[in-house]
């Protein structure tokens, strides 16, 4: 009698355990909002844990080739999203129009910085309207910097704290832009990752099942034209600055690596110090223009972006 009562305890275990791990793993829930703006239907996506998200809302911003997807990436631990959510977020993911799931643009131009920065209103007033939140935090990586920053400066009062990670803040150097759109450019996709002395991406930096599945998410939702808008707002002069900074007043945390090809770390110390509001800065030595998706990055980072919106 003990060993099958020693047994049931076994089986009663292993079954807790299954239930649990189903239930880990099904514990976000994505929901998408119809959202419309100028005529071109938007694509906003929010990522709740069991439709939880008491901790607040938060969109994240896209860069300029790739879109939304970009934060979601569901290998191991990897997405940032659902990072987010399991902190009790509700996280929103919004694609600018033109871009992937949002609809097609019939002039790529017009999407450029401060088109993409009305598009973010947009997303912003029915987060609010939806949540009943007073303001959402914000985060934009690379050209999300620009249009996400751009948004802060004409919306203050709907912005809680502002998350500007691999700030563009000035012009990249001018090239002329005379097509609207760019074709193809998800094969561009492993450019934003590290390289070895090979020449190779660095597995030591970026897990190969990482940008495995960074490549194939590229090749599924940014398999298109791509409105070049943005980046001809981002070939300018370096001395033409890209984020309005002196009219930021939300507290604000810019993040850089010191290895990013796109981002002058001196430039970004110099943006803080023009931002009135509190500002402060996160230096990531080693860091790419991709640590969030880094192997030595990652968590950091994400641990980084959490300490700074609960303080």
């Amino acid at each position: 009698m003990k060993r099958k009562f020693g047994l049931m305890k076994i089986l009663l275990l292993v079954v807790f355990v299954l239930v649990s791990t189903c239930a880990l793993a099904a514990d976000i829930v994505t929901k998408e909002f119809p959202l419309e703006r100028n005529g071109v239907k938007l694509f906003l996506q929010r990522f709740q844990e069991d439709g939880k998200g008491d901790a607040g809302q938060i969109i994240l911003v896209h860069g300029l080739t790739f879109s939304s997807h970009e934060f979601d990436l569901d290998f191991k631990d990897y997405s940032f999203a659902r990072y987010l959510a399991r902190q009790g977020y509700s996280v929103w993911t919004l694609d600018i129009a033109g871009y992937a799931r949002s609809a097609e643009v019939k002039d790529g131009f017009q999407p450029d910085s401060d088109y993409a920065a009305e598009d973010i209103n947009a997303a912003v007033d029915l987060i609010l309207s939806e949540s009943n939140a007073g303001a959402v935090d914000l985060l934009g990586w690379s050209w999300g910097t620009v249009t996400g920053g751009r948004f802060a400066a004409k919306y203050p009062q709907k912005v809680r704290k502002l998350i500007l990670y691999a700030p563009i803040v000035a012009g990249l150097g001018h090239s002329n832009v005379d097509k609207a759109f760019v074709t193809d450019a998800w094969k561009g996709a492993p450019d934003d990752f590290q390289l070895g002395p090979d020449g190779k991406i660095d597995p030591a930096v970026t897990d190969p099942g990482v940008v495995d599945l960074f490549n194939e998410n590229t090749k599924k939702y940014d398999n298109h034209p791509v409105p070049n808008g943005g980046r001809r707002d981002l070939l300018v002069s370096p001395n033409n600055r890209l984020i309005p900074t002196a009219l930021i007043k939300n507290p604000t945390l810019l993040i850089v690596g010191d290895r990013d090809p796109y981002v002058s770390v001196k430039l970004v110390y110099e943006a803080l110090k023009g931002i009135p509001g509190d500002a402060e800065i996160s230096v990531f030595p080693g860091g790419g223009h991709a640590l969030f998706m880094e192997i030595p990055h990652y968590v950091a980072f994400r641990e980084t972006v959490l300490d700074f919106l609960k303080k």
